[in-house]
């Protein structure tokens, strides 16, 4: 997917939902499948660093991802 799409960052697969259930994130059911809810996880070093959750509204959430990557910058 993310080679098909040119995405420029890495893609976490979590098809059995382990980090899913690890993490208690937040997920739904929709014609038979169990779907994670949108948020966004900043992770540096391997740490969860900020989530943004609920992704709401979501045509306004990449502005506010990276409004608070450039004030948070990495050091």
């Amino acid at each position: 997917m993310a080679g098909r799409l040119h995405v420029p960052f890495e893609i976490l697969s979590d098809t059995e939902f382990r980090l899913t259930d690890r993490l208690r994130l937040p997920t739904f059911n929709a014609d038979g499948l169990r779907l994670l809810k949108r948020l966004t996880l900043v992770v540096r070093d391997g740490r969860i660093e900020h989530v943004f959750y609920p992704v709401f509204p979501p045509d306004q959430s990449a502005t506010e991802v990276l409004a608070w990557l450039k004030a948070n910058p990495i050091s």
